[in-house]
């Protein structure tokens, strides 16, 4: 979750009340529609329709996905160019789908060139939700798409597939016939972080307070910038023995990144603030990160349960300053430095103030960590997948 600019009551009250409602959803919030609602406006949309809106937008995430496997972006190749007639995509959204597969072609190279590769992919989208005014619709989809690592390249010594969850709305128009055309695609996600996607993310409003609460007189630590350099310096990680155990930080993320505990609440979803840290946190307190009571807004302070959590249990930067001030991390000068139960979090557009994390759940043999995030909803993705993704955003890692 993105920091936010709250006062210290709104804060608390905002908070508390997002946990109560996230704890009776138990899952990922999506927008109110009803997905069986009946539609009174002409034209009607039935059961046919509702099935080929769902199914060009598997098309258009598909050929998305497609670019980045073999970079197939030809007309005879295009799942979308099938579509014709009642439902199809209009001219602006065809522009655009042609100038986002050119960008994720572009995208397909810059990962070959870090040792990136994929062999095979698969998407396929749900139907979530319709909402329908006069000749206005409004469908809310889940995309759900898995990659699978080219063998004999750098990834390919990694885990074999790495995967991710997104929610979109998409816009249709229809004309005078009760035709059908897709006008409008907008990823509902806090973070717009999967590797098929080609929005720039924009950092929430909601920004850090410029003077955040503390028990003491001195300001928060800052974090220092990590370099995004392969091969890194060797910096090795013990990963027995020690205080926390890092193999069940992995178990719990790999148990949670795309089906949330309900023992928790749950922010992903637009306008939630995003899952991110949440999650992180999560992750971190299943390998043994004890709770440090107190007020919500005091970053030195952080816990989390179903009812409450400190702004250092969800928000990005509140965690930065409690992880930094309590000691439980040290900056680490690499992303590719970082191991099982590292934190990576990232300032895409660099304005100081931190806009998501992720935990690492995989480093391979060549030294390249994998990591699993919330919002969107990602397993084992390459750190060098996110730097060709986001070459010019701030990065900073640390060591848990």
């Amino acid at each position: 979750m993105k920091s936010r600019r709250l006062s210290r009551k709104g804060r608390r009250t905002t908070i508390v009340g997002a946990s109560a409602a996230a704890v009776v959803a138990g899952v990922a919030l999506i927008p109110n529609w009803s997905a069986g609602a009946a539609v009174t406006n002409d034209p009607t949309v039935d059961a046919a329709t509702k099935a080929t809106f769902q199914k060009l937008a598997d098309a258009v995430f598909t050929d998305r996905t497609q670019a980045l496997v073999d970079g197939s972006t030809s007309a005879r190749t295009q799942h979308t160019k099938g579509f014709h007639g009642s439902v199809r995509l209009s001219g602006g959204q065809s522009h655009q789908q042609s100038s986002a597969l050119g960008q994720l072609r572009a995208r397909k190279d810059r990962l070959a060139k870090l040792g990136e590769k994929y062999s095979a992919g698969s998407t396929t989208v749900t139907l979530d939700a319709t909402e329908v005014h006069g000749h206005s619709a409004k469908v809310a989809v889940t995309e759900t798409t898995s990659l699978t690592y080219k063998p004999g390249t750098t990834s390919a010594k990694g885990p074999k597939t790495t995967g991710f969850q997104a929610h979109h709305e998409l816009t249709f128009q229809a004309g005078r016939h009760g035709d059908w055309q897709l006008t409008g695609i907008k990823d509902t996600d806090d973070g717009y972080l999967a590797v098929n996607q080609v929005e720039t993310p924009s950092a929430p409003k909601d920004n850090a307070s410029a003077s955040p609460s503390s028990s003491s007189d001195d300001g928060p630590p800052t974090a220092p910038r990590a370099a995004i350099s392969y091969p890194a310096p060797a910096n090795p990680k013990k990963l027995t023995g020690g205080t926390y155990d890092y193999k069940a930080m992995v178990t719990y993320a790999q148990k949670y990144w795309n089906h949330y505990n309900t023992a928790y609440p749950d922010y992903n979803g637009e306008g939630a603030g995003g899952d991110c840290t949440n999650f992180v946190s999560q992750v971190l307190k299943a390998g043994g990160w004890k709770h440090v009571p107190g007020y919500t807004d005091d970053y030195t302070k952080w816990f989390g349960t179903a009812d409450i959590q400190s702004d250092s249990f969800v928000g990005v930067n509140e965690f930065s300053w409690f992880a930094l001030s309590s000691k439980r991390v040290t900056p680490l000068a690499d992303v590719y430095q970082a191991d099982l139960g590292d934190v990576i979090q990232m300032d895409f557009n660099r304005d100081g103030s931190k806009d998501h994390s992720m935990v690492v759940t995989y480093r391979d043999a060549s030294g390249v960590p994998y990591v699993t995030y919330h919002s969107t909803n990602t397993y084992n993705r390459s750190v060098a997948s996110l730097v060709a993704s986001y070459p010019t955003a701030y990065y900073y890692a640390y060591r848990t």
